[in-house]
């Protein structure tokens, strides 16, 4: 029979980690979280240590600030170093909208569709108790952001399995698709951090086939993500996510393309968020072509490539083999 604790996966124990800590402006302390938190409740419940409790916390903490999540530590007040009694938050402030951003009727619109996808009856018993637990302590918390869960899942299926794998420091084997190849191949790493870079999910982990540290796309990995029962010592995550992060920009930075885009567009709303401006085009950073040249494409018309040629051919390639798909001409 599963453990108790088993029952909640990784993302979901992240998840309900900022939504308690975007819940309360006091913050919360570290036995409140361990205690009241779903996902910490359930391993503590299930028998789980207090070491092993405080590390998960702590790698989470570095987890969701590698993503860009603002965890603040709130120390004593007359002793700011003592973080015994520390609380921690994350800052509403951060995510609230400037008083000069207002939306059109069909922004409005399409906020609302978006907002069908979260409703306040996903409130589920778990998420209920912990509620009830932290009021009783006399904290004050927004139940309508406590209830909040989203119903659809952006993940890959390979995300859940690596991120076991990495908070049990273990090795795991993967098959791993390149763009251009017809047969993947096994790949066997050390898996340190998932990151999250232009709205897509990579690994980063130490590539044991040539003892070097790599960066995998999670959308290229085939069939399952297997967990081996082969470790590797857990200090060698440490800075894990921000040193995948870094390599991701460092190779952004080094590649560019040149696009021409229709204002008022879809195209021009998601590509100018990461663009500079040059003349009447925008210069895009990438770090892979082939995705690239996938997101490109999705435009149809919106967006016209200027340079590379590298990414102009390939995206024309993905535009014939779409009108071919539906009947065009060749």
């Amino acid at each position: 029979m599963p453990s108790p604790a088993s029952k909640n996966a990784p993302e979901e124990r992240l998840v309900n980690l900022v939504v308690a800590l975007m819940a309360t402006e006091q913050g919360l302390t570290k036995d409140t979280i361990l205690s009241s938190v779903a996902g910490y409740r359930e391993q503590s419940e299930a028998g789980a240590s207090r070491d092993a409790l405080e590390k998960m916390f702590e790698r989470d903490k570095e987890n969701l600030r590698g993503l860009g999540v603002p965890i603040e530590t709130i120390g004593d007040y007359a002793d700011p170093d003592d973080l015994r009694e520390a609380r921690y938050r994350v800052p509403t402030a951060e995510y609230e909208l400037p008083d000069d951003i207002e939306f059109t009727p069909a922004e409005v619109a399409l906020l609302n569709l978006a907002g069908g996808v979260w409703g306040s009856e996903s409130l589920s018993a778990d998420a209920r108790s912990g509620l009830r637990k932290i009021r009783a302590l006399g904290i004050e918390v927004d139940e309508p952001i406590i209830g909040y869960a989203p119903r659809i899942s952006l993940r890959d299926a390979s995300f859940p399995p690596l991120q076991r794998a990495i908070e049990l420091s273990r090795v795991v084997e993967f098959a791993y698709l390149r763009p251009g190849e017809e047969t993947a191949r096994v790949r066997r790493i050390r898996p340190l951090a998932l990151v999250e870079y232009e709205a897509r999910w990579h690994v980063f982990g130490i590539d044991l086939g040539v003892e070097a540290e790599r960066t995998f796309l999670l959308s290229r990995i085939v069939g399952d993500v297997v967990v081996t029962k082969e470790s590797f010592d857990s200090t060698l995550r440490t800075g894990a996510g921000e040193r995948g992060l870094a390599g991701l920009r460092e190779l952004a930075s080094r590649q560019s393309a040149l696009l021409a885009v229709h204002p008022g567009t879809e195209a021009a709303l998601r590509l100018r968020r990461r663009a500079s401006t040059e003349g009447q085009e925008i210069r895009v950073p990438y770090v892979d072509v082939h995705v690239f040249a996938d997101e490109i494409a999705s435009y149809g018309p919106e967006v016209r490539v200027v340079e590379p040629a590298e990414l102009r051919d390939q995206v024309i390639r993905r535009l014939e083999a779409t009108l071919a798909l539906h009947g065009g001409p060749s």
